[in-house]
């Protein structure tokens, strides 16, 4: 069990402060924050960490579907970040081109120095 909680479907006008002081009515609050837009917009998530994994559940099993600021929130464990799109792990590009339309690629390539390394690195082992 994760001491870090997902909280969804917020009211767009919640704060972290706010966010923090309704989940600490089940324990510590070591963590809380409101997920904003570039624009400075809520996101209408957030995550909260409470001080340990007992209090984290305690949490989850009294505040998921119920009501704060009007609406119905969402609280479960929060899962890891997962790195690269949403459909999993990027594909990899192998033709040394670095990608782009053109043959000469549009970034990278045979002249990228990530290329040189991954060059040494075979070369040497």
């Amino acid at each position: 069990m994760n001491k870090r909680m997902y909280v969804g479907n917020l009211d767009y006008n919640t704060t972290d402060k706010e966010l923090e002081e309704f989940f600490s009515q089940a324990g510590t609050v070591t963590y809380s924050k409101v997920i904003s837009r570039m624009d400075g917009k809520s996101r209408g998530f957030g995550f909260v960490e409470m001080e340990t994994e007992e209090q984290a559940k305690a949490a989850i099993e009294k505040f998921n579907q119920s009501d704060f600021k009007g609406r119905t929130i969402v609280v479960n464990e929060a899962r890891t970040q997962n790195k690269g799109n949403f459909n999993g792990p990027r594909e990899r590009n192998f033709n040394n081109d670095g990608g782009g339309y053109r043959r000469e690629g549009g970034g990278g390539g045979k002249g990228d120095l990530n290329y040189k390394l991954r060059q040494l690195r075979k070369n040497m082992g």
